[in-house]
C-alpha cells in the first residue's frame, strides 16, 4: 500500500490545453501547481522550463514549453520504458558478474555474502526513493551536479560532476570493458596460447579487446539519442532474458549442490572483521551503483516528474531480485573455496553447472551482456559534463551538441578518452575500490539534501516512510566509507585526492567564466 500511494502521487499533472502550449490559469489566489503538492510555490523555487512568464494580475496565464521541445539542444524523447532500461542496464553490469569471487576471498562464508547483497540492495532502494523526489523537483540533465548546486552550493555540484566524469562513468566503462575481455579470454583460451607463440604480450591482447569495445559503442552514441536508445533497449532486454534463462536452467538442470550453502569454514581462516565487511558492502554497492541513472538524463525524459521516479524505483527492485537469484546460483554451483579471487565468476559457475563446453559459450554471452552496461554509461556520463559546460563550469568543448544528431559529442569524446587511459593503466580491483569510495561521497550529501528540500518546499513528502529512507542510506553510507578507508587507505586516499583536485579546477573555470562575461 505504501508503494501504491507513492506511485499514485507521481501521476501526470492535469494541465488545461492551450493550443500549442500547456497553460495554467491564474486567479487572484496564489498559483497552485500539482507537482508542488498543492502548495503555493516558494520564492526559492525556480521554474527552469518556463519560456515566458505572464500573468502578474488575475486572469492572465503562464505559458510553458511542452516536454517534447528542446532544452539546451537536448530533446525530451525518452518515455518510461527506455529510461527503465537505462537504469537496469547501468545496474546490471560488471559488478554482479565479477565481484562475488573477490568478496568470497575476504568473507569466506557464502550465506554472509548473500546477506550483504540483500543489505546493499535495501540501501540502494532507500537511495532510489530519495532520488525519485529530488529528480522530480529538479528534472534536468546532471544528476547530483544539479541537486547539490541547487540545495547547497555550486562548488559541491561541480565536485560531484568532476567525480562523476572521472570516476562515476569513465571508471565503470573501463571496468566493464576489462570485464568483457576477461570473459572472452575465458571463452577462447586458445587465443592467449596463440599470441604467446608469436611473442605478443597477453596483456596487450586483453587491453586491445577492451579498447575495441569502448570505441565501438562510442561511435554508436555519437549517432544520437534515437540510435543509442534503440541499441540500449535491445541490449537490455537481451541481457534480462539471458540472466533469467541462466537462473532457470541453472537451478533446474545444473549440477550444483545445496551443501555449498552450509559448507564448514576452516578454523584456520580468520573470520571477516568490520573493515572487511565495510569494504565488501562498498564493492557490492558499486554493483548497484546505477540506481540513480535516470537523474542524469532529466532534460531528455518525457514527463520527468512522473517517469523519472518510477524508473528509479522499478529498476532498483527488478535488479535487486535478479542479483539475489544470481548469487544464490553462484553458491549453488561453486564451493566457497573455488570461488575465492575469481573475477569471471559467472563463467566458472556455468562450467560447474553444465560442463566446460557450456562454460565457453556462456562466458562469451556474459561478455556480450556487459555491452548494455558500457552503452548505458557512455549514454549517461556525457550529460553531466555537458550540464557543467553549459553552466560555464567546464570546457566549452563539453557543451557542444551535434546539430544533426543532437548528441553531446564533445562530452562523449572526453569521457571516452578518460576511460581509455584507465583501461591502459589500471587493474580491475584497483578500479573497483577507487570507484566505490569516490562514488559513495556525493550521493550521501544529495540524499541528506531531501531534508533541506522539505524546508524549502514544505508539504507532504513523496518518499514512503519518510524520514527513514534518507537516514538509512545516509548513516550506512558514512559508516561504509569509514570502514572502507580503514581497509584500503591507499585507494581511498587516491579517490579523495581526485575530489580535492576539483577545487582548484572549479576556481579555474569560474575565473574563465568571469573573463567570458557569463
Amino acid at each position: 500500500m505504501i508503494f501504491i500511494r507513492f506511485f499514485h502521487s507521481l501521476q501526470k499533472p492535469k494541465l488545461e490545453p492551450g493550443g500549442s502550449e500547456e497553460v495554467f490559469s491564474v486567479g487572484i489566489r496564489p498559483l497552485r501547481c500539482p507537482f508542488l503538492n498543492g502548495k503555493p510555490p516558494s520564492l526559492k523555487f525556480r521554474l527552469r522550463n518556463i519560456e515566458s512568464f505572464q500573468g502578474r494580475t488575475a486572469g492572465k496565464q503562464i505559458t510553458m514549453k511542452k516536454d517534447s521541445e528542446t532544452e539546451n539542444g537536448l530533446q525530451r524523447r525518452l518515455g518510461l520504458f527506455p529510461v527503465l532500461n537505462i537504469v537496469i542496464a547501468n545496474m546490471i553490469g560488471t559488478g554482479i558478474f565479477t565481484t562475488s569471487g573477490l568478496l568470497m576471498q575476504g568473507l569466506h562464508i557464502p550465506m554472509l555474502m548473500i546477506g550483504l547483497w540483500g543489505a546493499a540492495g535495501i540501501i540502494a532502494l532507500c537511495g532510489a526513493l530519495c532520488y525519485g523526489e529530488l529528480g522530480a523537483a529538479f528534472p534536468r540533465a546532471g544528476g547530483e551536479y544539479v541537486f547539490l548546486s541547487e540545495l547547497y552550493h555550486p562548488i559541491l555540484g561541480f565536485l560531484s560532476g568532476w567525480v562523476s566524469l572521472v570516476v562515476g562513468f569513465s571508471a565503470p566503462i573501463a571496468a566493464a570493458s576489462i570485464g568483457v575481455s576477461a570473459y572472452w579470454i575465458r571463452a577462447f583460451p586458445g587465443l592467449l596460447t596463440w599470441v604467446a607463440s608469436v611473442n605478443v604480450d597477453p596483456l596487450f591482447v586483453r587491453r586491445a579487446i577492451s579498447m575495441a569495445v569502448l570505441i565501438g559503442f562510442t561511435l554508436v552514441h555519437l549517432r544520437g539519442l534515437k540510435t543509442g536508445a534503440r541499441v540500449q533497449n535491445v541490449l537490455t532486454v537481451a541481457k534480462i532474458l539471458f540472466i533469467a534463462g541462466l537462473i532457470i536452467l541453472g537451478f533446474t538442470l545444473g549440477r550444483g549442490s545445496l551443501s555449498h550453502f552450509h559448507a564448514p569454514v576452516d578454523s584456520a581462516v580468520v573470520r571477516p572483521g568490520w573493515k572487511t565487511l565495510g569494504l565488501s558492502i562498498m564493492w557490492i554497492l558499486f554493483a548497484y551503483s546505477g540506481w540513480n541513472a535516470a537523474t542524469y538524463m532529466g532534460s531528455e525524459i518525457k514527463n520527468p516528474r512522473r517517469n523519472l521516479p518510477r524508473s528509479l524505483i522499478f529498476g532498483t527492485l527488478i535488479v535487486m531480485f535478479l542479483y539475489m537469484l544470481l548469487n544464490l546460483l553462484y553458491v549453488y554451483a561453486v564451493p566457497a573455496e573455488a570461488m575465492k579471487g575469481v573475477i569471471s565468476i559467472g563463467g566458472l559457475a556455468v562450467g560447474r553447472l553444465f560442463g566446460a563446453g557450456w562454460e565457453r559459450i556462456f562466458s562469451f554471452l556474459i561478455g556480450m551482456a556487459l555491452f548494455s552496461s558500457i552503452s548505458a554509461y557512455i549514454m549517461l556520463g556525457p550529460r553531466v559534463c555537458f550540464a557543467m559546460a553549459r553552466d560555464g563550469c567546464f570546457f566549452n568543448l563539453a557543451g557542444r551538441v551535434n546539430p544533426e544528431t543532437h548528441a553531446p559529442s564533445g562530452s562523449i569524446l572526453i569521457q571516452t578518452g578518460l576511460a581509455a587511459v584507465m583501461i591502459m593503466t589500471g587493474t580491475f580491483d584497483q578500479i573497483l575500490t577507487y570507484m566505490g569510495f569516490a562514488l559513495g561521497i556525493f550521493p550521501i550529501l544529495a540524499v541528506f539534501g531531501v531534508f533541506k528540500l522539505r524546508r524549502i518546499r514544505p508539504g507532504k513528502s513523496m518518499i514512503p516512510l519518510f524520514p527513514l529512507p534518507p537516514l538509512v542510506y545516509g548513516v550506512s553510507g558514512v559508516m561504509i566509507l569509514i570502514l572502507a578507508f580503514m581497509a584500503r587507505p591507499v585507494e581511498s586516499s587516491i579517490a579523495l585526492a581526485v575530489v580535492c583536485t576539483g577545487i582548484p579546477a572549479y576556481a579555474l573555470f569560474m575565473n574563465m567564466k568571469k573573463r567570458r562575461g557569463q
